[in-house]
């Protein structure tokens, strides 16, 4: 049985061993500039701690984590929340936790007072790109913010409430 929950310090290595491999099973690679080069990607746990922040795992009643994704402002515009790291493990794929987590985060951000979430992603995350449009995100023809990862990046979208 899995299920959702924020974030714990003892939660860091398991999710950045995690955003590791899925990383590598799609080819983004760090020399590229995908998340996986993150200098933040050890301490997770510290970086949404922080305020307008939130990121959830996915678990299983022993403690493993199968994957994960959060939201934080985005650098470069704070006055819209960024959604991040999502990335699970093949077991949990299909089974609605991206959804659940993007409910999550849209909740968080109506909460907090935003009025938008933004996302980067690639042609090679595919389902992810048509989940996000499903959900009402929209493409947009430039980046937003500066996220550091335009650059590997191609695809831009935004969601406004």
């Amino acid at each position: 049985m899995y299920s959702l929950r924020p974030i714990q310090a003892h939660d860091d290595a398991q999710i950045a061993h995690i955003i590791r491999e899925v990383s590598k099973e799609f080819g983004l690679a760090a020399e590229s500039g995908f998340a996986v080069a993150d200098p933040i990607l050890d301490e997770l746990s510290n970086v949404y701690t922080q305020p307008n922040s939130q990121y959830w795992v996915i678990t299983n009643e022993y403690g493993q984590i199968f994957g994960g994704g959060g939201l934080s402002p985005l650098i470069g515009d704070p006055t819209i929340l960024e959604i991040q790291k999502m990335y699970f493990l093949p077991e949990v794929r299909g089974l609605g936790f991206a959804q659940q987590i993007l409910q999550h985060a849209f909740d968080f951000t109506q909460q907090q007072g935003f009025k938008a979430c933004y996302l980067e992603t690639t042609q090679q995350l595919q389902q992810a790109v048509k989940l996000y449009e499903k959900l009402g995100f929209e493409h947009v023809a430039k980046p937003k913010g500066n996220t550091g990862h335009s650059h590997a990046c191609e695809i831009w979208m935004l969601k406004t409430f």
